[in-house]
């Protein structure tokens, strides 16, 4: 009897061995088809979420980056960071020279500007050609909590920006 139960975990070692061996062609084929399938992205997008930026200001920080390329945009935001290029604006703001009315939103520029240098090492990452594409930013009014006892409210904003194909 001891003899039987010896041949018959023989028998089950065997049967273990070679299923292991029959399962690894297998697996290895199915790595190979996960590496061939990555594809190639053809967007880039950053979110910023919860910013201290005023909605206004967002609004006229995207409008003035929207459609431009992502280097001329940085360049652009640290000249008005600088205060030398002033951001269009409406409302009943004073008028700067060369323009019509507008300011210098530095704060909010600083977090757009993060946010632009984190997409183009995004885009980068990605291995898009950042020459192909342009920028759409997308501001929009976050939840926007109660100060210390309540006397006012935080300014709150979330923004998209996203790297988009140029059309021919």
């Amino acid at each position: 009897m001891a003899e039987e139960h010896k041949i018959t975990e023989k028998k089950e070692e065997t049967k273990t061995e070679e299923k292991k061996t029959a399962e690894s062609p297998k697996t290895e084929a199915k790595k190979e088809k996960i590496v061939k399938t990555k594809e190639k992205k053809n967007q880039s997008i950053v979110n910023g979420r919860d910013m201290p930026v005023s909605l206004k200001q967002a609004v006229a920080i995207a409008k003035y980056i929207r459609s431009k390329d992502i280097d001329v945009a940085i360049n652009m935001l640290e000249e008005v960071i600088k205060m030398k290029k002033p951001v269009p604006m409406r409302g009943e703001i004073p008028h700067r020279r060369g323009m019509m009315s507008g300011r210098y939103p530095v704060k909010a520029s600083k977090e757009i500007l993060r946010l632009l240098k984190s997409l183009k090492s995004n885009a980068i990452q990605d291995e898009l050609e950042l020459e192909k594409f342009k920028l759409h930013a997308i501001p929009n009014l976050a939840p926007r909590p109660y100060k210390r006892f309540g006397s006012g409210r935080f300014k709150r904003c979330h923004i998209t920006i996203k790297l988009i194909p140029r059309n021919k």
